[in-house]
């Protein structure tokens, strides 16, 4: 890989079309800072300086493939209320359509509210249901993907577990794809995690993986590669690329192949496996192989990870940390 490469991927990069159908959040933080215990019960006062709402979940993972120049469509359901209108608002500033988003007015919009002093996270309060959508909600999705399944490059579904993603949907989509030869990337959650049989890549984070077997795995390349070939036997998958928090990731796809955590300083982690699912999604439809792709994603997260919040990869700062990658 030439540092041409990179330069000439990102280009690639905007001429793809991506769909991620996944469950959409907002992202709500208060910023201030704490002076002072509070005399009602023994918790920190948290005197606050300002607020961002930020775009969560599936639409985090769209924001990445947008911010380096695909095209992007997202599929995902909202409740009828003001947060739903925020979230409309953030689409436009952020030029994503909003097309995809369901209203289901039985449900809240998924919101995570996060309280932070000096950039330390003090408490987060969740609104959600991860009541599972209903049948008519089913088929929007489905339509809506049928009406565009011609133009894509790539899916990725985006499971947090709140109820988007039933185990009909996830078996449709992916025969869907499989029709079409469009690579089909999961993010996965514990509930369904092996539904997702048959995927193109397949991407858990190592305690998910170890939950889901019900297994024990130390985070070590023999028994990381021994879960991966449990999983193997069950997902029948094209791949597997596992994360692994300060050990970066092993992907496995017939062989293994480690790849180490970036070295670059880690502000906060949220947010970084949207960047990785993003990245190998855009990989998979550039047809990078599969190891450089991996590689490629690791080196997005790492980038990621440098600022507080769930932000998008940067494609100079991607840039940049692939050269200084590529001269080491």
């Amino acid at each position: 890989m030439t540092e041409n490469f990179m330069e000439s991927l990102l280009h690639t990069f905007r001429s793809k079309r991506i769909a991620v159908i996944g469950d959409i959040m907002l992202d709500k933080y208060i910023f201030g800072h704490v002076s002072r215990i509070s005399p009602e019960y023994p918790v920190p006062v948290v005197d606050v300086t300002h607020e961002d709402h930020r775009l969560g979940g599936a639409a985090n993972v769209a924001l990445n493939t947008l911010s380096l120049g695909a095209e992007t469509m997202l599929f995902g359901v909202t409740g009828a209320d003001s947060n739903r209108e925020i979230l409309l608002e953030l689409f436009r500033d952020r030029g994503l359509a909003a097309e995809g988003l369901i209203c289901d007015p039985s449900r809240p919009t998924t919101c995570k509210t996060r309280i932070l002093s000096q950039n330390h996270h003090i408490t987060r309060v969740d609104r959600e249901s991860r009541k599972e959508i209903d049948s008519d909600t089913e088929e929007a999705v489905l339509d809506s993907l049928e009406s565009v399944i011609g133009t894509l490059d790539a899916i990725v579904l985006e499971d947090y577990n709140k109820g988007l993603l039933t185990e009909r949907l996830i078996k449709s989509i992916i025969t869907t794809a499989k029709k079409q030869n469009i690579p089909l990337l999961v993010d996965p959650k514990l509930l369904n995690f092996f539904a997702y049989r048959g995927c193109t890549i397949f991407k858990p984070n190592l305690s998910e993986m170890a939950a889901s077997l019900g297994i024990a795995v130390q985070n070590n390349d023999r028994e990381v590669e021994e879960a991966c070939l449990r999983l193997q036997e069950k997902l029948q998958t094209e791949t597997i690329v596992v994360t692994r928090s300060e050990k970066g990731m092993t992907l496995y796809n017939g062989s293994f192949t480690h790849i180490g955590a970036t070295s670059m300083e880690v502000a906060d982690v949220s947010g970084a496996g949207d960047t990785v699912i993003g990245m190998l999604a855009l990989g998979a439809a550039s047809g990078v192989d599969i190891v450089t792709n991996a590689t490629i994603a690791n080196l997005a997260a790492g980038t990621v990870c440098q600022e507080v919040g769930a932000v998008p990869v940067k494609p100079e700062k991607l840039l940049r940390a692939y050269q200084e990658h590529h001269r080491q």
